[in-house]
């Protein structure tokens, strides 16, 4: 189980500095009275960033294995919050998703490049939608777009600042953003025929 790290280190700094030696939980999150053999439980390596650990936990009674994700990386794919927001940035501005495809994914033939971005696309705008809708007072006259969302929040980056926002919404929220488990495989499937039209935000 993924748990939320609280940190406003970038994912090089977290990197550089090996924070997740310095990440704590103390108390087991299933039981906080203690006495079921909870302890640390090492670290785990990401492919991205370079040279990355997460800081990981056991419960013996309950089977079950804890980890802090700092607020800099994304939930269950690779790299950092702030990549993916980047994609998903380039991806709303360019005309359709082949030419963003064409343009971003240099090493990766076009229909793989294709399910990479719209995977990463659909699940930034399935967690956005959900909290437009969890957040009405925040983000009523949202669309679900990293433009619009940067805009009412005021902010550079966008999704490690709606995970401090949605704390509380982070096992509701699919990954990247959230804790939550993937939607299931169909909803990645995209229909058949032409883009549609770029939005104008």
């Amino acid at each position: 189980m993924q748990l939320r790290f609280v940190t406003d280190l970038s994912a090089d700094e977290y990197v550089r500095r090996q924070a997740w030696e310095n990440a704590k939980l103390d108390s087991c999150p299933l039981h906080p009275e203690g006495e079921c053999g909870f302890a640390k439980h090492g670290t785990y390596k990401r492919k991205m960033p370079i040279g990355v650990e997460i800081a990981r936990w056991y419960c013996s009674e309950g089977h079950q294995s804890f980890s802090l994700l700092p607020d800099c990386l994304s939930s269950r794919i690779s790299g950092s919050l702030f990549d993916v927001e980047t994609v998903i940035d380039q991806i709303e501005k360019f005309p359709s998703q082949n030419v963003a495809a064409d343009k971003i994914c240099l090493d990766i033939e076009l229909p793989g490049a294709l399910r990479w971005i719209r995977r990463r696309l659909f699940l930034v705008n399935l967690s956005l939608t959900m909290l437009i809708a969890f957040l009405p007072s925040l983000f009523k006259d949202c669309l679900p777009s990293i433009n619009c969302f940067r805009n009412v929040l005021a902010v550079e980056q966008v999704l490690p600042e709606l995970r401090k926002i949605a704390d509380s919404q982070l096992y509701l929220l699919s990954p990247p953003l959230g804790f939550g488990p993937f939607p299931k495989k169909k909803h990645f499937q995209q229909r058949t025929g032409a883009d549609p039209p770029a939005k104008v935000l």
